[in-house]
């Protein structure tokens, strides 16, 4: 039954003699069989002043009242991160240890945790360098400049500082909804919503904002929604933001209702650009955190909030070719009567 277990065992008696091991145990440590031998010698670990893993941990000697060692990381000799806990058997309290029992993992998977926290750091810093050095930079500038500055500056000025002041905002809120996300702590508040409407909302705003042609095709009557308005209108944000970044040409949207062979009643959303498109081996991965795709920056965040947000309201996301190249992205949102049953 140890076999079957993904952490090495290994069981050694009052004598230091191990007693039992398990294949994982035999394949981390590199001793094929280690029954017979001082634990001393199978647990071949230093820590990374070379420190020896058994003279350090003394799992025969200290206080009676020991019982466990708490998970450390050792080395093996050519490198390799192991993560060790050990339990420590007594038949009383005063007696000396009867059994050690070693349970022995791989770091790669905290490596890897590791990684994604350096990785929120990285992103983190970048996004927050780029806005907040607009911010001290004019902020700056009034102070030292003002009486020399006229009015139309200042009011340039001004609007570059609110500019960046949203940017951070929308990065903090991106922050946070990652983590509501990751920790199933996100709160919805849903009431049939107009799906058409809330996107003409979204449109209405992002227009302002940039130069380039939207264009929007609402096919047929559609059916409400239940939807939070906020969430909502936050993966449409995104959605657009997203094919305005990453292609060059106008950006369409089409709505119409779902077909009867979809696998519920509702509206489906369509999103192309004119970007140069996701390749189907990498679409898999464009919904994990701090996916980014070509040069045009963002925080790598957007599309996994959309991916968040959308099925946590009962939607289904997909990534397609858009017909005159490109990407498209498909959203398929239920029904209220819908998502009722």
């Amino acid at each position: 039954m140890l076999d079957i277990l993904p952490d090495g065992v290994v069981v050694a008696d009052g004598a230091g003699i191990v007693r039992v091991t398990n294949e994982a145990a035999g394949r981390l440590l590199g001793i094929p069989d280690g029954v017979g031998k001082h634990l001393s010698d199978v647990i071949c670990l230093q820590d990374n002043a070379g420190n020896d893993w058994f003279a350090c941990a003394a799992p025969y000697d200290g206080l009676t009242t020991r019982t466990s060692l708490t998970e450390q990381s050792w080395f093996l000799p050519d490198g390799v991160e192991l993560l060790i806990t050990v339990r420590l058997e007594r038949r009383s309290p005063q007696d000396p240890v009867d059994r050690v029992a070693v349970s022995l993992r791989s770091a790669r998977a905290r490596a890897r945790l590791d990684r994604e926290r350096s990785d929120l750091v990285a992103t983190v810093a970048h996004e927050l360098r780029s806005p907040l050095t607009g911010v001290k930079g004019f902020v700056s500038t009034l102070l030292l400049k003002w009486d020399r500055l006229n009015d139309d500056q200042k009011k340039l000025m001004l609007q570059t500082v609110h500019v960046d002041a949203d940017r951070l905002t929308r990065l903090i809120a991106e922050l946070l909804d990652v983590a509501r996300i990751d920790t199933g702590r996100l709160s919805l508040f849903a009431r049939p919503l107009d799906f058409a409407q809330a996107v003409e909302r979204v449109l209405a705003s992002v227009h302002a904002g940039t130069g380039r042609e939207i264009e929007l095709d609402v096919v047929g009557d559609l059916p409400m929604v239940l939807a939070d308005p906020d969430k909502l209108a936050q993966v449409l944000h995104n959605l657009v933001d997203n094919a305005l970044r990453h292609g060059d040409g106008n950006v369409r949207l089409t709505v119409s209702e779902l077909s009867a062979d979809e696998p519920f009643r509702g509206v489906k959303l369509l999103v192309d650009d004119q970007g140069d498109g996701i390749h189907p081996d990498i679409r898999t991965r464009v919904f994990t955190k701090f996916w980014k795709h070509g040069t045009r920056g963002g925080s790598g965040l957007g599309m996994y909030i959309i991916h968040g947000l959308v099925r946590a309201q009962g939607g289904l996301v997909e990534i397609d070719d858009a017909p005159g190249g490109g990407a498209r992205l498909i959203i398929r949102w239920p029904a209220s009567d819908a998502a009722a049953d």
